[in-house]
């Protein structure tokens, strides 16, 4: 939505916005802009009457702000169709989508078309470092969207990405999440099928090799070529690891000459990835050399196992995970980069599927590659990390108070620890007070 907005904004039109609990990075951006943010969700925010009010899938029937906009009769639209309706008729669009990887992906396929000389527009969930913004409008007809499976809105319920009708899609992997909306995996096939039969013929499908959810979903049917990627594998393109923690790897497609490739990047979900971005950018004729050079020189995206800084030898990183498989491939890639030093998590289940306790049997398992485990209780969560705790291999301590987590890392790290945040939402600011607790210490 925040995204939407800047788009919105470099259109021409004037732009405020309601919400809860604004953070940076998408907070500063919008200031930046020149959009009015206003705390909460009030009928005076609907005054003077706007012409059009896009409304976000979290708004709900109830809200003061929808119930308002709803008996004043003011036009509304969700934000996908409004993107549909606004900007990406008779564009070329490039979507991304998956359950993992997409904000990644997405920010590696806009960075090589733009290294190409493409000048894309994107609309992506995070902050790439080469862009410093995560929507621009682009100066040509390729469009980068991160395509998400969630719902629309209160009023269209299906999946978001069915609005935006890719020339060019990317189907990174495919897992059950969202258990607030969607009853089991077959459901969210049934939405990706949708998508992959919005997909024209002279299109492309990008999607690893021999993973069975997706299989099945092309299997429902697909008029579209595909194109298949993966690491050691018979695939279209595929990566050959040369250093064991992803920070470099060949790059091969087809015939073509292998691209070496070294990034300041890790782990092997980002390789793949690199892989899927790549493919995508290849069906709009960027040569795989000019992405190996691209990839090279990838900044990274905010929020996305970020260094956030280091003191007296101790790192911070900041990591959106959000499902079980996002929280061990990152700890895997993290600790193939770690050497001796100690892999130290802290974790706050925070989406809603895990909230609800469907992931609760992989929590445990997902944090194997750390030597100390520190688990946040999230207010209002109904049910108790105590058990991930009790099942966890690796010493784990459950914290529910945000200060008592500073305290107890702050104290036990020590030079050579690599401590990685991981959660969805702001974590109760713990990632600055961490670091200005640990500055203390070693000013002391």
């Amino acid at each position: 939505m925040g995204g939407i907005a800047l788009l919105a904004r470099e259109l021409g039109y004037r732009v405020t916005g309601s919400d809860a609990n604004v953070y940076p990075p998408m907070s500063t951006q919008l200031l930046d802009a020149g959009i009015e943010l206003m705390e909460g969700f009030r009928e005076e925010h609907l005054h003077p009457r706007p012409d059009s009010v896009v409304v976000g899938n979290a708004m709900t029937r109830g809200n003061p702000a929808v119930e308002h906009m709803l008996n004043a009769d003011i036009p509304y639209t969700s934000g996908p169709q409004w993107l549909a309706e606004h900007l990406l008729q008779h564009r070329w669009v490039l979507a991304v989508s998956g359950t993992h990887g997409k904000t990644t992906t997405s920010s590696l396929l806009a960075w090589i078309l733009e290294y190409a000389g493409m000048s894309p527009g994107f609309l992506i969930g995070g902050v790439p470092g080469n862009f410093g913004l995560s929507a621009r409008l682009g100066g040509s007809d390729f469009f980068v969207v991160e395509a998400d499976e969630y719902d629309t809105a209160f009023f269209d319920k299906r999946s978001k990405f069915v609005h935006y009708r890719p020339r060019t899609l990317a189907i990174n992997n495919l897992e059950f999440d969202h258990a607030d909306i969607f009853d089991d995996l077959g459901a969210i096939q049934r939405q990706f099928h949708h998508l992959v039969r919005c997909v024209p013929g002279d299109g492309c499908i990008v999607h690893p090799q021999g993973v069975s959810a997706i299989d099945e979903t092309l299997a429902m049917g697909c008029w579209t070529p595909t194109v298949s990627f993966g690491i050691g594998a018979d695939a279209d393109w595929r990566a050959e690891l040369l250093e064991q923690d992803g920070s470099s790897f060949e790059l091969h497609c087809g015939r073509a000459r292998p691209q070496r490739v070294v990034w300041s990047h890790c782990g092997r979900h980002n390789v793949e990835n690199a892989l899927s971005a790549a493919a995508a950018a290849h069906h709009v004729g960027v040569p795989a050399n000019v992405s190996a050079e691209a990839l090279a020189k990838f900044d990274g995206v905010k929020r996305r196992l970020e260094l956030l800084g280091e003191v007296d030898g101790v790192a911070v990183y900041d990591d959106f995970a959000h499902h079980p498989t996002a929280i061990a491939s990152t700890l895997d890639g993290l600790r193939a980069r770690a050497g001796g030093g100690r892999l130290i998590a802290l974790v706050e289940p925070r989406s809603n599927t895990m909230r609800m306790g469907r992931h609760r049997k992989e929590l445990a398992r997902s944090t194997r590659e750390a030597d100390r485990v520190y688990w946040f209780q999230p207010e209002g969560m109904d049910w108790s990390l105590e058990e991930v705790v009790a099942d966890s291999t690796v010493p784990a301590t459950l914290v529910d108070d945000i200060d008592d987590l500073v305290q107890q890392v702050a104290a036990e790290a020590r030079p050579g620890d690599q401590i990685v945040i991981m959660s969805n939402g702001g974590f109760g600011g713990v990632h600055q007070t961490l670091l200005h607790r640990l500055a203390q210490g070693a000013n002391t």
